[in-house]
């Protein structure tokens, strides 16, 4: 008989990772390339010693209560928002994520949905497509510059640091807003310039989200912060789809209160509100903040490594409850 802990895996996962887990664990997953169904995650992780699920798995009580002596459930993903953290702690189960690794490749993918709506590339692309395109002309898909232009990052996290020497190598002046706000040395050794959240809306050619989702979070903005932005900004959002009220972000849109919008999340993901899927001034992108290869691998063997440490008794390395082990 296996003395390899039992792991249910909700998706396959690159590669490395398979090789690890096949290599040290009794491993069952889904074989589908879908997302599972509640009742499916349930009679997955009956008689295992962990799960390892994805962002897109929502991991509740009822879940959690099919297997009582399920010790981990390790996240596939930096956020933890799709699992009930409290009843997985009063259930002395371990949760797990993914932090850091991803923070250069989100960054990466952020700057590019801002060059890409800046500069109309994805709407560019579309028509050269159609072969309508019948050369050069000088009013022709006229974007906005981004050189010198002034960025607001609202939240200053892992992610939105690294945003800062992204912009700044354009020459941008980067403006943020975060909960706490950092020390005076702090702000002159990164060249950023604290803005309260309307005066940043206010000001800022580009904003980028870059806070954690919370009840805090939810529509940080929405319609009333849509109307302080200027008509030619343009908002970018690599983070958490419900950060933003997607039915006022349309309006604003449609009415011109801003001009246009780079997406990488949404708030009925996969749905989108049905107008974006139209909008040429829209580039929609289907989640794609950590999708390279080495990232992907990288988040793949950590979640693996906390998986395993927590069956094995271990504390995890990346514990999102700590309770836990206390």
């Amino acid at each position: 008989m296996s003395d390899k802990p039992k792991i249910f895996l909700t998706r396959e996962l690159p590669p490395q990772t398979m090789e690890l887990l096949q290599n040290q664990s009794v491993l069952t997953m889904n074989q589908e390339d879908r997302y599972l169904t509640k009742a499916e995650i349930m009679e997955g992780i009956r008689g295992v010693d962990g799960l390892l699920c994805l962002l897109t798995d929502s991991i509740d009580d009822e879940i959690l209560a099919a297997n009582p002596a399920l010790k981990v459930v390790a996240n596939f993903a930096v956020g933890f928002n799709n699992i009930d953290i409290e009843a997985a702690t009063a259930r002395n189960i371990a949760v797990t994520n993914t932090p850091g690794v991803l923070t250069e490749t989100t960054a990466d993918m952020a700057f590019a949905l801002l060059l890409d709506v800046a500069r109309r590339v994805a709407e560019g692309d579309r028509f050269v497509r159609t072969r309508a395109w019948e050369g050069w002309g000088p009013l022709q898909f006229l974007g906005a510059d981004v050189s010198h232009a002034t960025l607001g990052l609202i939240g200053l996290g892992r992610i939105g640091k690294s945003m800062i020497p992204r912009a700044q190598g354009f020459s941008m002046n980067v403006l943020y807003w975060n909960r706490t706000r950092l020390t005076p040395d702090e702000e002159a050794s990164l060249r950023v310039t604290y803005c309260e959240l309307d005066e940043l809306l206010q000001q800022s050619d580009f904003v980028s989200l870059h806070v954690a989702q919370n009840a805090e979070t939810r529509h940080l903005l929405g319609a009333r912060e849509f109307s302080l932005m200027k008509p030619e900004a343009l908002l970018v959002n690599t983070a958490r789809g419900p950060i933003v009220d997607e039915k006022a972000m349309v309006t604003a849109l449609e009415s011109g209160q801003i001009a246009g919008a780079g997406l990488d999340v949404y708030e009925q993901e996969p749905l989108l509100e049905p107008e974006l899927y139209e909008m040429d001034n829209v580039v929609v992108a289907p989640h794609l903040g950590s999708g390279t290869i080495g990232t992907r691998t990288k988040m793949g063997n950590m979640a693996a490594e906390n998986c395993l440490a927590a069956c094995r008794g271990q504390r995890p390395p990346n514990l999102v409850n700590p309770q836990v082990y206390d």
